[in-house]
């Protein structure tokens, strides 16, 4: 895990820039100048941890810097034989680039985000994973390119600090988080995931990007069986393969069943007492899970180490939260979670699994089974109702009240639609561009693989993810997420989909399950990484957070101050505490960015 920058320009604030993503790589740190060029790298040391894995990499008049892992580096190397000098996975990428050129992504296994450099060629290549796991951020304004893994180094490298992207607040007003290529800096943009870009200014003043993943909607498995034994194998492979490394790995324990199942198998690949790591609260014990992270840790035999946290704590470690993001995130579980990756980068290990994708790829969502109770309903409507049924899927899918309330909050920006009425738009693709390719117009169809699609696109790949990967390396840890090797996520788009949904959620993982952790675990009802943040914020700030936003909005004039006012008295019930939340965050991120 490390930190990217570059830029086709020589800029004085190079190093200062190259400083902030000390945090990504505390190892080691270098840039190097090509001509008017410059490239920095900063490293944490995870696989080859000898000085000739170090970055800027130099090989044959290609330069590269890399943020991530590449897990089947070993078997490229044999495939594709492959003559690398050093035994790191980063310079697989540079002989698979002078093999393949382009055409090469797909046969990595891994999380990356990278820029290769042709010198020759005079040509950037950069490329982000498959489901964003790694961010990069860029700039292209003017001839000026810049790339890096932190919007603040990109941000420090311009000579005026960009305006408010409103389209991005828009969005974020919605769905918590920004998605697609939109950050809250206008001209500062994200590769959108599963994408690629070449930039050659000897041949055109112009960024190409192309996708080079699609998920296969095929729906090839129709033996339930057979799916069973198919995922297992898939899982044990995956957590196997995240095991390569040259430091100890260990693993969070939430007491879910994701996290439970990845420690359980690390457990049983290993054959060793592991490390597993877990978060709870000393107050708001409706909020804590560490009963049932200590249940599963028992039954495995792990060395747990929980961590339990205070109001104090968390008010101590807010605003850090909030930095470590760049940007606003209305996932408020980022501040346990900074906690919790810091005690653990403090006991020395600087990797851990996780279980994030469970949810989208296995429909252990509660909306899933709602949606699809109303889905099979409208089959037997006319037209006209099932006109007024599009207003019943939105309602589902995210509390129309509630959403209504964060409509009426902004005064001027067009926002974008809920959940139900994306599911719509993406149909027919009206918001994103890029969509998966189906190979038929049942896949096409296909309630389900829809609902997983767009959670991968959006909940997970844009929110999850990227709080996980800021968060975490803000404590220069690094997670890898077993449930998000690609071959997974294939084979379970090619299940059929009544398989897959059963009569429970996460019908087919529970089945596997219930071979390796307790039973206890498995049948509890689910409930997310929360905390109690609300009660904790109101305590700390009380009518500071109103007097915030509403101050801030003098100088914005976005938001509609009655409803923010109601909204506010609301979370005092406890009721519409993310839409406060998400307003105080953006508020601060404000006042910090334009108005200190």
């Amino acid at each position: 895990m490390c930190g990217i920058l570059g830029t086709n320009f020589l800029n004085n604030n190079f190093a200062a820039s190259l400083k902030m993503l000390n945090n990504r790589g505390p190892d080691y740190q270098n840039s190097i100048k090509i001509e008017d060029k410059q490239f920095g790298h900063t490293r944490l040391a995870i696989i080859d941890l000898e000085e000739e894995a170090n970055q800027p990499m130099v090989f044959d008049d290609i330069v590269l810097v890399f943020n991530g892992e590449i897990y089947n580096y070993k078997q490229l190397i044999l495939d594709e034989q492959l003559e690398c000098k050093t035994k790191s996975d980063s310079e697989v990428l540079i002989r698979l680039y002078q093999k393949y050129e382009f055409d090469f992504l797909n046969k990595l296994n891994g999380m990356f985000a990278f820029t290769l450099y042709d010198i020759k060629k005079n040509r950037y290549f950069c490329a982000r994973d498959r489901y964003g796991k790694k961010p990069f951020f860029y700039y292209f304004k003017d001839k000026k390119f810049i790339f890096s893994s932190s919007i603040k180094s990109v941000v420090n490298l311009l000579d005026n600090k960009p305006k408010l992207n409103k389209v991005a607040l828009s969005k974020y007003m919605q769905y918590f988080v920004s998605f697609g290529e939109d950050t809250f800096f206008q001209n500062i943009f994200k590769l959108d995931a599963a994408t690629y870009m070449v930039y050659e200014p000897d041949k055109a003043n112009e960024l190409k990007k192309k996708r080079f993943y699609k998920i296969n909607t095929y729906k090839a498995v129709k033996d339930e069986n057979e799916a069973l034994e198919k995922i297992e194998e898939l899982l044990f492979n995956s957590i196997e393969s995240r095991l390569t490394s040259d430091v100890e790995v260990a693993s969070l324990l939430s007491g879910g069943i994701d996290s439970s199942l990845v420690s359980a198998l690390y457990t049983k690949i290993s054959g060793k007492k592991i490390n597993t790591f877990s978060v709870g609260y000393n107050e708001y014990k409706n909020y804590c899970e560490l009963d049932y992270a200590k249940i599963t840790a028992e039954h495995i035999g792990s060395n747990h180490n929980p961590v339990e946290i205070s109001k104090k704590d968390f008010i101590e470690h807010f605003e850090d939260s909030l930095d470590a993001l760049e940007e606003p995130h209305g996932d408020s579980a980022a501040i346990p979670l900074n906690i919790l990756t810091k005690k653990i980068h403090k006991s020395g290990i600087k990797t851990v699994l996780s279980g994030e994708g469970s949810d989208e790829i296995f429909l252990g969502y509660d909306n899933y089974a709602k949606f699809l109770k109303y889905y099979s309903f409208e089959k037997t409507l006319s037209s006209d109702q099932n006109e007024f049924l599009d207003d019943i899927i939105g309602a589902l899918q995210n509390n129309t009240k509630e959403s209504e309330y964060l409509r009426r909050i902004v005064k001027k920006q067009n926002l974008y639609n809920s959940f139900g009425e994306i599911y719509t738009d993406i149909q027919k693709k009206r918001l994103f561009k890029k969509v998966p390719t189906f190979k038929n117009e049942k896949a096409k169809k296909d309630p389900v693989d829809w609902m997983s699609y767009i959670d991968l696109k959006i909940w997970l790949g844009e929110g999850l993810l990227s709080k996980v990967d800021r968060i975490s390396m803000r404590n220069s840890l690094e997670v890898r997420t077993p449930f998000l090797d690609y071959n997974l996520v294939n084979y379970m788009f090619s299940i059929q989909s009544d398989i897959k949904v059963g009569n429970t959620n996460k019908y087919l993982l529970k089945k596997i399950a219930s071979k390796y952790i307790p039973e206890q675990i498995i049948n509890r009802t689910k409930k997310g990484f929360n905390s109690p943040f609300n009660e904790w914020l109101n305590q700390e700030y009380g009518n500071s957070i109103l007097e915030t936003i509403l101050d801030v909005n003098k100088h914005t004039n976005l938001f509609n101050d009655e409803y923010v006012k109601h909204i506010y008295d609301l979370s005092k019930q406890r009721k519409f505490k993310q839409h406060l939340y998400s307003l105080f965050v953006f508020s601060l991120w404000y006042k910090k960015e334009f108005l200190s």
